[in-house]
């Protein structure tokens, strides 16, 4: 470790500090690392530049625990730092997130030049931590058992003005076998309705008009508070706050999707026509020995009726492929529920052992090889049917929220990009009137690919909104990022103290 006097020297030139997040796994982690940059940022700390790369007086992980090789690419990576440490004096790192509460101080063992060691229950004590650190001279270690704040009430830098996450829950009551989200994210406990609609409300007077609701088992809100219809309440809650126009959530599970839910979905205008439902396997007994408590039946059924109150819904879903005992028959059984269920698109992956879970130590661990040539004929599948899916919406006029950095060719190309209310990629020749991210533009679909929608003509109208003035003020002012906490009545005050899919793949 260096000397606290070496340690105050790792400044910029004008006597700030910079910090660089690095985020692995889900949504979840997504939006901790959003709280973890507002929480530096009120300490006075600046986001490094994009492609630091280490080259940052603080650099955080933020871990995932669910592949089988996370702790690998952690201990690769903080090996790569350990050379920019020897010749940066005073720069220091923090490792957060799922693997850290898993490892604990093995951590530090093995990368001995780690600063800080924190876990997913006390991500508001980093400011404190780092600051520990440099004055004793060694590296702290917190991991939280459980809960001590509920997250929500820390700053946040969200990464968008126009959108933002709202976790209405933390943690999860299921036991699947593959998952070790539980052991760490540890039992639900489900936000007071009152405090998810006063940040939604915040944010929205922010300039926010589209949120996404999250929690680990989304759709399970309410067991916590002893109430088995609050999360189809809270979606018509949401429908009663003005100015805000889309509503997403995620990830459900399909054993608490009831149909109180679907009706809510299709009775509430601003709860948008996309439900991502998890499917993980097609097969009653892979679901049986997954300890998923629903089977292949219950599923389809839901989809049905879904699409009953829906009928323009896009459903998304996971699959994991190569679960331990799968037979080829199990798998033809999930190739079935795929031709059946007509996703507009799915996350699937190659099953790989969660250390920890029971899964791992399951017999009938399937080969390599036979898993990858089941994958690739599941992704065939799919690419199939979420082609055939997209050309349907050709010919159809959508309303499209231009969003920033969808479209990777939009320079190039000359286009827009953003998404429909079913979250559809959907590409568009730029207007001649000066649009913003968080705008709408109303176009008319003229091709489809399996990822994406164009509309080549002219667009058929263009809204001018309060997110994009959000947008453009933002961009003006060059601000260090944009801070929001909850309203603080009622709301205790903070301590001092996730490939694609939401984490485990629900």
């Amino acid at each position: 470790m260096t000397s606290s006097s070496d340690r105050s020297t790792a400044v910029s030139v004008d006597g700030t500090k910079t910090y660089e997040i690095r985020t692995y796994g889900c949504q979840m982690n997504v939006h901790d690392s959003e709280r973890l940059s507002g929480l530096l940022e009120e300490a006075g700390y600046v986001r490094a530049p994009k492609g630091a790369d280490g080259d940052a007086d603080v650099v955080v992980f933020n871990t995932c625990a669910v592949r089988e090789n996370a702790d690998n690419k952690l201990y690769g990576n903080l090996g790569r730092l350990a050379p920019m440490k020897t010749v940066r004096p005073g720069m220091q790192i923090a490792v957060g997130g799922c693997l850290a509460q898993k490892d604990r101080d093995t951590i530090v063992k093995k990368a001995p030049w780690v600063d800080v060691v924190f876990g997913t229950h006390n991500i508001g004590k980093l400011p404190v931590l780092l600051e520990r650190a440099r004055v004793q001279e060694e590296a702290q270690i917190e991991i939280a058992e459980s809960l001590e704040a509920f997250p929500s009430t820390l700053p946040t830098r969200r990464e968008s003005a126009y959108a933002a996450w709202v976790s209405i829950s933390v943690g999860c009551n299921n036991t699947c076998t593959f998952c070790i989200v539980p052991a760490l994210r540890g039992k639900e406990e489900d936000r007071r309705p009152g405090d998810i609609l006063a940040e939604i409300e915040a944010l929205v007077a922010e300039g926010v008009s589209e949120i996404t609701l999250l929690g680990q088992n989304v759709n399970a809100y309410g067991s916590d508070l002893g109430d088995r219809e609050a999360f189809s309440k809270l979606l018509r809650a949401c429908g009663g706050i003005e100015g805000l126009e889309r509503v997403r959530f995620t990830s459900p599970h399909p054993r608490d999707f009831t149909d109180d839910v679907i009706a809510a979905m299709a009775e509430t205008p601003n709860v948008m026509p996309q439900l991502h439902m998890p499917l993980q396997s097609g097969s009653d007994a892979i679901l049986r020995a997954m300890r998923r408590s629903y089977r292949q039946e219950r599923f389809l059924g839901i989809l049905e009726k879904v699409r009953a109150a829906i009928p323009h819904a896009a459903i998304s879903t996971d699959i994991i492929v190569g679960f331990p005992g799968e037979t080829e028959e199990d798998f033809e059984e999930t190739m079935h529920t795929v031709r059946e269920a007509r996703f507009a698109n799915a996350f699937t992956f190659q099953y790989s052992k969660r250390p920890g879970t029971p899964a791992a130590e399951m017999e009938g661990q399937i080969p390599k090889e036979v898993v990858q040539e089941r994958y690739m004929r599941l992704v065939a599948l799919q690419e199939e049917i979420s082609w055939e899916e997209n050309k349907k919406q050709v010919g159809r006029v959508l309303e499209v929220m231009v969003a920033e950095g969808e479209g990777r060719k939009d320079g190039a190309t000359d286009r827009l990009s953003g998404r429909a209310p079913d979250n559809r990629l959907v590409h568009f020749t730029k207007p001649d009137e000066d649009v913003r991210p968080g705008d709408v533009v109303t176009v008319g679909i003229t091709y489809a690919a399996p990822h994406h929608l164009l509309a080549e003509g002219p667009a058929v109208s263009v809204r001018r909104t309060r997110a994009g003035d959000a947008w453009e003020k933002r961009t003006a002012e060059k601000p260090k990022g944009v801070l929001l906490g909850l309203p603080k009545i009622g709301v205790p005050a903070p301590l001092p103290a996730a490939e694609v899919p939401a984490c485990g793949t629900h």
